[in-house]
């Protein structure tokens, strides 16, 4: 679960995390009453906003009115603004940069924090990152503060906020199942204050059920993955023209890097999970269909999955729809040779191979083949 940036700064204000003034708007007109200065940002869940031209600086009501009819309605990297953030000016002196994430290769939280904030963590070179792991069982104790602090270089006062600001962060990270919080910049103002700049929030999707409050939540779906959505089917769309559709997510991301070495590119990613329910893989295939891919590659590994219900649901979404996409299938596992009998009378290609499968794929949305 992904939140805007106004959403974010509401939970972080709730666990005593500093935030600027700001009000939400998603007409222009409706602008009455901003924290002048102020600063007019899109609200959308994707990064890069500032070189989108997406945050920009206001004086007066009028500006403020005229700066978020730009941005309102605004295309940034395939996502349309339907909100803005009015946020009061701040008086920055000094940006740093505060994380918390998840390292699952040592199944611990990470603290990450930077002098150098205001930049992607990415481009910020490691030795100029301080990287700290959080036991689960003992969480954040004093002395990894003390440590983050002297690595920072900060005066008493400024770092006395910024651990508070930390420790703050790290219950909301714990109490709210996050898989990230991020500030940055956390910012140092003229005037002495430490104040979230602005703030990212990821929260495990499977601890969903854990947060009733989130239920509703916007996440920005696309049409077709909000109907996927709503059907219990994992569907995500991607910028390339080949449809996706295996069972499981690492077999279906497993199968997007295949095609990419093979010279494809994937537009949609339709993970079945453990169905092999005929009606429910006719309801993800259709959903796919609707995407109007070139071509679909199905990958299925049969496990608990049986092979042959899944071909099953795939013959009837295809002859129900009575569409004339070409499909590249590799199946196996349990009733393999149903499946692949049921897939060649509805004029499927058949592979062996997850990599032979990728690369017909890629040969017959040529035309080579």
């Amino acid at each position: 679960m992904k939140f805007l940036e106004y959403q974010a700064k509401e939970i972080f204000a709730r666990y005593g995390i500093p935030v600027p003034r700001g009000v939400v708007a998603s007409n222009a007109e409706d602008i009455s009453d901003p924290p002048l200065p102020c600063m007019v940002k899109a609200q959308v869940l994707v990064g890069g906003r500032g070189k989108a031209g997406g945050i920009k600086a206001a004086e007066s009501l009028d500006e403020t009115r005229a700066v978020s009819r730009q941005i309102l309605g605004m295309d940034i990297h395939g996502y349309r603004v339907k909100q803005v953030y009015l946020e009061e000016r701040l008086d920055i002196t000094k940006e740093l940069y505060v994380g918390l994430t998840i390292d699952r290769s040592a199944r611990e939280p990470l603290l990450m924090a930077s002098a150098t904030g205001g930049m992607e963590i990415e481009a910020v070179p490691r030795d100029q990152i301080f990287m700290e792991h959080v036991p689960t069982m003992a969480g954040l104790q004093p002395y990894v503060l003390r440590t983050m602090l002297s690595f920072l270089e900060l005066p008493k006062d400024t770092g006395d906020r910024v651990a508070d600001i930390v420790r703050r962060s790290y219950e909301l990270f714990r109490k709210e199942d996050a898989e990230l919080v991020e500030i940055n910049p956390l910012a140092v103002t003229r005037d002495g204050r430490v104040i979230a700049g602005d703030a990212k929030l990821v929260i495990d999707d499977n601890a969903e059920y854990r947060h009733p409050e989130y239920a509703n939540l916007d996440q920005d779906r696309t049409p077709l993955e909000q109907e996927a959505y709503e059907k219990g089917i994992t569907f995500i769309q991607l910028d390339g023209d080949i449809g996706v559709i295996a069972n499981g997510a690492g077999l279906t991301m497993a199968t997007l890097d295949v095609l990419n070495l093979k010279g494809g590119r994937g537009g949609t990613f339709l993970d079945l999970g453990g169905t092999d329910d005929p009606e429910k893989v006719k309801q993800a295939f259709e959903i796919l269909i609707k995407a109007n891919p070139s071509i679909i590659l199905l990958n299925i590994f049969g496990g608990i999955t049986k092979a042959d219900t899944v071909a099953l649901g795939v013959q009837q979404a295809l002859e129900d729809m009575h569409t004339r996409i070409p499909v590249v299938a590799r199946i196996k596992g349990v009733n393999e040779d149903r499946a692949k009998e049921i897939l060649r009378s509805i004029g499927m290609y058949a592979t062996e191979t997850m990599e032979e499968a990728a690369e017909l794929a890629v040969k017959v949305k040529s035309g080579g083949t």
